[in-house]
């Protein structure tokens, strides 16, 4: 089973990427890390101190998204994953029983921190998302107003935030790793990765 990291600023696609990618390669297993956030009360205390608390490495339960991925790593059958609601701050566990004997299967760990769980990234198939600020700001919009109750002066102050932290945080790897950039708004640029993923999958 090969693992692909999907990651890429606020509002590049990941998330739609990872969809259409789950789809097309049945039975992936999807992590998303931003289900990992840490509960209300930590991530309230921590908001005290930093406006854009979400955007940073501390505020993800990081021990757990790599025990998640180990248990998968180790095909164990019944695994744990944790979800987070961002509307009530609090995040639940579900349990899950993996089939390893099915074809077509990756494990996708999608989400702005997953190039950033000291995972072995030489062996992974790692995608960048990339896509122009104004297009990503205007996703991120349409998200936060509908799924996270946000008000538009506080969506652009802290998408510019997330969109320097990434882009700082990101430097080393794009240095040290092997990476395919792939643009969500370009048609070409999806059927390329697609192509890629059929063929590395035979």
């Amino acid at each position: 089973m090969k693992t692909i990291i999907i990651t890429g600023p606020s509002g590049s696609g990941k998330t739609f990427l990872s969809n259409r990618l789950s789809k097309i390669f049945s039975n992936t297993i999807v992590i998303k890390t931003d289900s990992y956030y840490r509960g209300n009360g930590f991530i309230r205390f921590l908001s005290i101190f930093k406006f854009d608390i979400y955007d940073r490495l501390f505020s993800i339960k990081k021990y757990e998204i790599k025990s998640t991925i180990e248990s998968i790593y180790n095909k164990d059958v019944l695994i744990t994953f944790t979800h987070y609601n961002f509307k009530n701050k609090h995040s639940s566990k579900s349990s899950e029983t993996i089939n390893y004997n099915i074809k077509n299967q990756f494990i996708l760990i999608e989400g702005i921190f997953s190039h950033r769980l000291d995972l072995n990234y030489k062996k992974t198939i790692n995608i960048v998302c990339i896509e122009e600020k104004q297009k990503c700001f205007k996703r991120r919009i349409v998200r936060d107003q509908l799924k996270r109750g946000r008000k538009s002066s506080e969506i652009k102050k802290k998408f510019n935030k997330s969109w320097y932290l990434f882009y700082q945080n990101i430097k080393n790897f794009l240095k040290n790793h092997e990476v395919i950039y792939y643009n969500p708004s370009s048609k070409d640029s999806y059927e390329k990765l697609i192509a890629y993923l059929n063929q590395i999958n035979k």
